[in-house]
């Protein structure tokens, strides 16, 4: 039987973002080319491990506040760009 990735909705702060919880990402077709996340009120860093995972699967990752990640994401669709969001409430 062929594997298929557990998705996990659960994500309550920036500390819950793994590559797990990021898989729904990597499964969407057509393929992404951006993820924006809002990490809340503030601009969190993610472990390194995590953001060069995305990039190998050719997703470039933007990590800002939730309100500028909701701005940015509005602004790479009007601009016909390939992008999804993962928004932590603010």
């Amino acid at each position: 039987p062929s594997s298929v990735p557990s998705v996990s909705p659960q994500v309550g702060s920036y500390r819950d973002i793994s590559h797990e919880s990021l898989s729904l990402f990597r499964l969407l077709e057509p393929q992404i080319e951006i993820l924006v996340l809002g990490t809340g009120d503030r601009v969190e860093r993610l472990h390194p491990a995590l953001l060069k995972q995305m990039r190998e699967c050719g997703i470039a990752v933007e990590v800002q506040d939730t309100p500028n990640a909701c701005a940015t994401f509005n602004f790479l669709t009007s601009e016909k760009r390939m992008a999804a969001a993962g928004l932590i409430p603010p």
